[in-house]
């Protein structure tokens, strides 16, 4: 099905003149669309081109021909600017990626999804409902300013009247949020009503969509859509592990009645890991540890799962490496990634093409997996084979590495997870098992970092209003680890094995970076906002102010403006009252001024 090297696709044939998703201005075109989704296109199989881009929607998305970097502004007219938030990304990563390759053979409808870079980096303008909504997720769960994930319902049948003699189109949802669950669901909808009638259809889905309320953290929302009512929970940072499925809050008389999702982005774990449900646990060393590693599978949907699923068992850490759910020869990066002249890079790629056995032969981890079974008995399981092993043509199922885990195996949630089958227990009662299995074995080893770096955050004693802020001490890993005696993951794991080993392999990993970056920022702001209050509760600016000078004056007027200004764009945990305290002192301050000084700070 891959179209040659050389095929370029389509240009877009959006619907002309169709509103811009570039703002959330209220009332504004798209402005509701863009909070979930990018864009909508359509990818088909041409002939003469191979995979080709038929339909974007809204038809102003920006898909580029080549790697460019994002146009962030566009001229709306003479003498202004506006932001736009066009999807910037190729045209023709988009329609490789939208399709299995040849070697998959999927007939039928088939869901999957990916995940790819944005032309020209990173963007860095964002909407600020979406750094409102990502302040309160989880952070496993925040937007990402450099990638965006495609989710594809492909259909390929057979059909007398094409040329070709088969149907063969595929449906992409783009957005920047990592809720598989929520768009699978939605494709199921509106996909197969798609291919039927084509844009008529997909004009008012897309209409519809842009009626959805923001996707607020904590909220229990109600998604209309194609006559069916989609009830989804956004995923909140309050929220508890392992609760329960949200419940119909007030909606009870809704007709028709709502279709309840469980989950916005968890998959079915169990179903997942069936193949290699022996080896859960290296397989979360190998994540923690950031390991490179390739997942060659029969199909693009057993692929994107897999990683999907993988990449997921780390939680409630961040996953701070790239990961592919499905990956082509046709993507920009193949080059980047199958390099011999240099280490292999910390990414997860999913992978149907057996090419990729001999391109990736250096890499230390290959799991290879075969076609999924439909018996009620648990699959044969993939054994562990040294990488010497591998074979170019007709490589067998196995993970392939010379990796030895530190941890031995919980063979008791094995037992449990086989007994579940035997009784036949609903798949969503295993996985959740097993997610809560990796939770906790997360959690355990989370648990002494994070106790060790909050001792290095100052006293609160020691924060005084007129003073700077001690700093919050360094992390040193020698100490780190000379605590894990007394307090250690001992203490709410019953596992053995090599504790110590695996933090210092961590210590090397993009987690630990990630994870250390992310807490040292939080405590900076905790910092930041308890000297704030600080200064706030303090009783005698007027006393402090008599022996300044006014370079001091202004100097602390500057400095409580900018923490208030960041208060305000909820990067402190600052509490409301504190706020209006510090509207007050800055007057107080700015009154005590000369008048010219105080034309200088009060000017906008």
């Amino acid at each position: 099905m891959d179209a040659g090297p050389g095929a370029a696709p389509h240009p877009a044939r959006g619907r002309p003149g169709a509103p811009s998703s570039a703002t959330r201005a209220p009332g504004a075109p798209w402005a509701r669309f863009s909070a979930w989704l990018e864009c909508v296109c359509v990818v088909t199989f041409d002939l003469e081109l191979g995979q080709a881009l038929e339909l974007v929607y809204p038809s102003d998305s920006r898909l580029t021909d080549k790697e460019v970097g994002p146009a962030l502004w566009e001229r709306t007219s003479p003498g202004e600017q506006a932001l736009t938030r066009f999807p910037v990304f190729q045209k023709s990563s988009i329609c490789y990626l939208s399709f299995p390759d040849s070697h998959s053979g999927c007939l039928g409808d088939t869901q999957f999804s990916f995940r790819i870079r944005q032309c020209g980096g990173q963007r860095h303008l964002w909407h600020p409902d979406d750094r409102h909504c990502d302040s309160g997720v989880p952070v496993s769960l925040q937007r990402e300013p450099a990638h965006y994930f495609g989710y594809v319902y492909f259909r390929q049948v057979k059909d007398s009247s094409v040329k070709r003699g088969y149907f063969q189109k595929s449906l992409v949802l783009v957005s920047r949020l990592p809720f598989v669950r929520l768009f699978q669901a939605l494709l199921s909808l509106i996909a197969p009503e798609y291919f039927d009638k084509l844009v008529p259809c997909l004009e008012a889905v897309c209409s519809e969509i842009d009626q959805w309320p923001d996707p607020m953290p904590g909220q229990t929302l109600n998604l209309p859509v194609m006559g069916v009512v989609l009830q989804v929970h956004i995923p909140s940072r309050a929220d508890k592990p392992e609760s329960s499925p949200p419940k119909q809050c007030g909606h009870e008389n809704l007709l028709p009645a709502p279709v309840v999702l469980s989950s916005v982005h968890e998959l079915d774990l169990f179903r997942c890991f069936q193949p290699v449900l022996a080896h859960v646990q290296m397989l979360w060393e190998l994540m923690l540890l950031g390991e490179p590693l390739v997942v060659l599978a029969p199909s693009p949907a057993v692929s994107s799962e897999m990683v999907l699923a993988l990449t997921s068992c780390l939680q409630p850490l961040k996953f701070c490496c790239d990961y592919r759910p499905y990956f082509t020869v046709h993507d920009s990066e193949f080059k980047e990634f199958t390099t011999r002249t240099q280490a292999p890079p910390n990414v997860v790629l999913g992978v149907t093409n057996p090419f990729f056995i001999k391109t990736l032969q250096h890499w230390p981890h290959i799991l290879r997996i075969g076609e999924p079974r439909m018996s009620g008995d648990l699959p044969k399981q993939v054994k562990l084979k040294k990488p010497s092993r591998l074979k170019t043509l007709d490589t067998k199922p196995g993970l392939y590495t010379a990796y030895t885990a530190h941890l031995h195996r919980d063979k008791a949630l094995l037992r449990r997870l086989l007994k579940g089958l035997q009784r036949e227990r609903p798949s969503d009662l295993l996985s959740a098992l097993l997610r809560r299995h990796l939770l906790e074995l997360t959690q355990s080893f989370i648990i002494p970092l994070e106790h060790y770096m909050a001792s290095l955050m100052p006293l609160q004693k020691s924060i005084t209003p007129w003073k700077t802020p001690p700093q919050i001490r360094p992390f040193r890993q020698d100490d780190f680890l000379r605590s894990l005696e007394h307090s250690g993951p001992q203490l709410t794991c019953m596992l053995k094995g090599d504790w110590l080993g695996l933090y210092r392999r961590f210590f090397k990993s993009p987690h630990f970076d990630g994870w250390y970056r992310q807490r040292h920022k939080e405590m900076a702001q905790k910092l930041e906002a308890l000297h704030l209050e600080a200064i706030c509760e303090a009783q005698n600016i007027e006393i402090w102010m008599k022996d300044k000078s006014e370079v001091e004056v202004v100097d602390l007027v500057l400095k409580l403006r900018e923490r208030l200004v960041r208060a305000q764009g909820h990067q402190l945990p600052v509490k409301e009252a504190t706020l209006k305290r510090a509207r007050l002192y800055i007057e107080t301050v700015v009154r005590s001024l000369p008048t010219d000084l105080q034309v200088v700070l009060c000017s906008p």
